[in-house]
């Protein structure tokens, strides 16, 4: 699960995005969400601070879930991270 973790950290650093975030609390944070949903695609934001919120697009499927992006934004700018590429 740490190298999970540290992939998520890395994709977002390389965004560019320089604030706070830990690889292991977005992980948890999207499983919370995704629990008991039925298949199919799904956003969901999520508020980090009161200026700073992340939106997630995520693939359900049966035994696993697929993380496709990440914006982050923020009052300055909106970074992408595209895990699907």
């Amino acid at each position: 699960m740490e190298e999970i973790y540290r992939l998520i950290e890395e994709k977002i650093k390389a965004s560019g995005y320089l604030g706070y975030l830990s690889g292991e609390e977005i992980y948890d944070e999207i499983c919370d969400e995704i629990e008991e949903k039925e298949n199919g695609s799904y956003i969901f934001m999520s508020k980090k601070e009161d200026d700073i919120f992340f939106e997630f697009k995520i693939d359900v499927m049966d035994e696993n879930f697929n993380l496709s992006y990440i914006d982050i934004n923020t009052p300055e700018k909106k970074y992408h991270v595209d895990f699907d590429a």
